[in-house]
């Protein structure tokens, strides 16, 4: 065979449009790859509710250090304590930004795959399909 051809012979002569090899696969590819996203998708939405408690069992810890600290008779120097945890607390908002980030750019993947793929299958049920490269 010569190559892949975005149109079948209907009849004797008669071009039918259908995709190509290479669409079918990009949609294949596509649709096994979904999943994937939507899983990761609510494994940092998880990562990112645990990490916000995580935040406020710091902030409650910190704040109780400080009340003890104050209430002691005895001078407890628990001020690096309360930097450590406070160091530790911005660490958690720093990786809960970076996962935020993330899980956006991952929605905004997800919603283009989405709307490639109601293109491809409008195209596919109106009978018309380009040869030429997806539209953007």
């Amino acid at each position: 065979m010569a190559g892949l051809s975005s149109a079948a012979v209907s009849g004797p002569g008669t071009p039918v449009a259908g995709p190509t090899g290479r669409d079918l696969f990009a949609e294949g590819l596509l649709e096994f790859l979904r999943p994937a996203v939507q899983q990761l998708d609510t494994h940092v939405h998880a990562v990112r509710e645990s990490q916000v408690e995580l935040r406020e069992h710091i902030d409650n810890l910190a704040t109780e250090l400080c009340r003890i600290n104050e209430d002691q008779k005895v001078a407890l120097d628990l001020d690096p304590y309360v930097k450590k945890l406070l160091n530790a607390r911005r660490r958690v908002v720093l990786v809960n930004n970076i996962l935020q980030n993330a899980q956006e750019r991952l929605r905004r993947l997800s919603h283009s795959v989405a709307k490639e793929t109601a293109r491809r299958r409008a195209m596919l049920d109106s009978g018309v399909y380009p040869s030429g490269s997806p539209s953007k």
